[in-house]
């Protein structure tokens, strides 16, 4: 059986990769897809392992060839989720973690309607600003577009399966695993492994 595909989106600022990487840390069964991007690399990012950094004239190449599972527009930069790189963590049962922009995940579950999608919330407001401030890497005005953006991105929250609020990072990283924990048992998932079970007690009584 091949791995869920799992959605998280998140506002920027909202500690997403950081809730992302604590669930992967956990749980060996867990990869994360790394995204395509265009924009230069920000202090402390390396290349293939916070993205796959790429000029602008590759990933338009990567478009027009359909390389892309789901790509976007974000900020001013190209972004984008690699399809083979998806379906072959999947096809070795690994369950597979996107982390994507309200836009990318539409386009996902459009592709893949089983995916699961979760939607990471702030606290509140002034957190996301104090958030995206402590960071140091943006400009007053790039500041400034996230968190306008991030009042767009939060309106599209009631069409996500679940809600993860990450106000204690402990709690929110208990979440965000425990959903995909539990979506591994769902009866559809495991009625094959169920029924083999039910075989060997019928074996006994034959």
């Amino acid at each position: 059986m091949i791995g869920n595909l799992i959605i998280v989106t998140a506002p920027s600022g909202t500690g997403k990769t950081t809730l992302v990487n604590g669930v992967i840390k956990r749980d060996d069964r867990v990869k994360q897809s790394i995204s395509f991007t265009s924009r230069a690399p920000r202090a402390g990012e390396n290349d293939s392992v916070h993205y796959h950094f790429v000029t602008r004239e590759r990933f338009n190449q990567m478009v027009d060839r359909g390389e892309f599972l789901e790509w976007a527009q974000v900020h001013g930069n190209f972004y984008g989720t690699s399809l083979r790189e998806v379906e072959d963590l999947r096809g070795a049962q690994f369950d597979v973690i996107l982390t994507i922009d309200v836009q990318g995940a539409r386009s996902a579950r459009t592709m893949f309607p089983e995916a699961i999608s979760i939607f990471i919330l702030p606290p509140s407001y002034q957190c996301l600003v104090e958030r995206l401030s402590a960071r140091g890497t943006d400009a007053t005005d790039d500041l400034k577009v996230r968190l306008d953006n991030a009042l767009g991105e939060l309106a599209h929250f009631q069409s996500f399966d679940y809600l993860v609020i990450n106000d204690d990072l402990s709690q929110a990283t208990d979440e965000l695993s425990s959903i995909i924990i539990a979506e591994r048992c769902r009866r559809g998932r495991r009625a094959t492994i169920a029924e083999k079970i039910l075989q060997t007690f019928n074996s006994l009584s034959e």
